[in-house]
């Protein structure tokens, strides 16, 4: 059966279609993740938070109170979605969701102190991980990440850009 491409700017479903830079990085940041995530629950059993929760957690740190609102559009997530979240999170003492004090028809969500210590401590504890598995990297390799630490950056801000526009690619 021949390849047939989906419409413009839709992700061409054939397998390894993409340039070999993109195919590398993709199955890298897909390894790491895994090995991060696997590693967490490996060494630090007592951690169960699903990444998108911790993920919210960081935008309420940085940003409480936020309306729920802000939370869907920063995560790139459905308010439906997000509602849920912050449903189980508030059972689990991480947040609390009050009526926003400008707009009483809109929910604002803040961190408690409990989500606060939570989100620290699993700050922490990728953080102790990343540190040991760099450490047993020869130097070179440090380096190589520590240089291409501000293009990372600037490539996640590009991929933000276009989410935010509704595409990837062009310019």
């Amino acid at each position: 059966m021949a390849h047939m491409p989906g419409p413009p700017g839709a992700p061409d479903a054939q397998p390894g279609a993409g340039s070999p830079d993109a195919r590398e990085l993709t199955a890298a940041v897909t390894r790491l993740r895994r090995a991060l995530r696997a590693s967490i629950r490996t060494e630090y059993p007592w951690e169960q938070l699903p990444m998108a929760q911790v993920e919210l957690l960081q935008v309420c740190v940085a940003h409480s109170p936020v309306r729920v609102s802000e939370l869907a559009a920063r995560q790139r997530l459905a308010q439906s979605t997000v509602s849920g979240l912050v449903a189980t999170m508030v059972l689990n003492g991480l947040v609390t969701r009050a009526v926003d004090s400008e707009d009483w028809r809109a929910a604002a969500v803040s961190a408690t102190d409990a989500g606060r210590l939570r989100l620290a401590a699993w700050t922490r504890a990728h953080e102790r991980r990343l540190e040991h598995a760099l450490t047993a990297l020869p130097d070179a390799d440090r380096e190589a990440l520590r240089t291409a630490l501000p293009a990372l950056a600037r490539l996640a801000a590009r991929l933000e850009d276009a989410d935010g526009e509704g595409r990837y690619g062009g310019t």
